[in-house]
C-alpha cells in the first residue's frame, strides 16, 4: 500500500472515529490483542477500529479502492464471522471519491420505471453470466438507494458514498437489517469483479436475491406514495 493510500485511509478512519464519539460510542483505534474479542483473534484479524455503545459493537474496516482489490471474498467471510455473534456487526468504510455516488442530483440517476425494466433484463443474465449480472444489479441497487433517499428527504451530498447512504437508510428503518446485510455482502464482490480480480464462483441464486431485494425496495417507494 502506498503512502498516499495509507494517509487517505487514516484520515477517513479519524473522521469516522469522531462521528461515533459524537454519537456516544466508546472508540478504540488500532486495538491491541487484549482489546480484540476472542472470535476475531482466533480468525487472525486485527480491525482498524472497534466502537461500542451498550449492546451495539461495530468493527470498522477502512478501505480504498486500491486496498480492497482482491479482498472481496475475505471481507465477505469476515462479515459472516462477525454477524454470527449477537450485537456485533462489520462496517466497511470506503475512501475513494470514485466509489461515491457520482451525482448529487437524483434527476441524473435512473428513475423507478427504468430500474424496474433493467432488473428484468439482468435476470436473463444471471444463469450464464452471474459476474456481469451482479455488477449490473448493484448499479441498479445504488440507483434505488438514491430514490429512497430522495423519498425520505435525505441529502445525497451528505451521504455521498453508497455504503454510508445504505447505513443511514438502515438506521432510519427504511431498510431492514436483513436487506442491509445482503447488500453489504454483495459490495465486496462487485468491487472485485469491477476491477478485474478473481472471486469464488458466484451462485446465481445470490444474484437473484440481490435483484429481489432491489425490487422490494423499489416497490416500497411506490407503496408509500400510493398510500399518501
Amino acid at each position: 500500500m502506498n503512502t498516499q493510500t495509507e494517509q487517505l485511509e487514516r484520515e477517513r478512519l479519524l473522521n469516522v472515529a469522531q462521528e461515533y464519539r459524537q454519537k456516544g460510542y466508546q472508540v478504540i483505534l488500532s486495538p491491541n490483542s487484549e482489546e480484540i474479542p476472542a472470535f476475531l483473534r482466533d480468525y487472525g484479524y486485527r480491525p482498524d477500529m472497534i466502537v461500542r455503545r451498550g449492546d451495539d459493537a461495530v468493527v470498522i474496516e477502512v478501505k480504498s479502492r486500491h486496498s480492497i482489490m482482491g479482498g472481496g471474498q475475505y471481507l465477505q467471510r469476515l462479515a459472516q464471522v462477525i454477524e454470527e455473534h449477537p450485537g456485533w456487526r462489520l462496517e466497511l468504510v470506503m475512501t475513494n471519491p470514485e466509489d461515491a455516488l457520482y451525482s448529487a442530483k437524483a434527476g441524473d440517476s435512473f428513475q423507478a420505471d427504468e430500474i424496474k425494466s433493467k432488473l428484468q433484463v439482468v435476470r436473463e443474465l444471471t444463469s450464464h453470466h452471474p459476474e456481469l449480472a451482479i455488477l449490473y444489479t448493484w448499479s441498479l441497487a445504488e440507483a434505488t438507494l438514491r430514490l429512497l433517499a430522495e423519498h425520505e428527504g435525505l441529502s445525497l451530498q451528505k451521504f455521498e458514498q453508497p455504503l454510508r447512504l445504505l447505513k443511514q437508510l438502515t438506521t432510519e428503518g427504511v431498510i431492514s437489517q436483513t436487506d442491509h446485510q445482503l447488500l453489504m455482502d454483495a459490495f465486496p464482490l462487485r468491487n472485485a469483479i469491477a476491477h478485474g480480480f478473481k472471486t469464488s464462483k458466484i451462485n446465481p441464486s445470490s444474484v437473484l436475491e440481490l435483484i429481489e431485494v432491489t425490487e422490494q425496495l423499489l416497490n416500497s417507494i411506490n407503496t408509500t406514495e400510493s398510500s399518501v
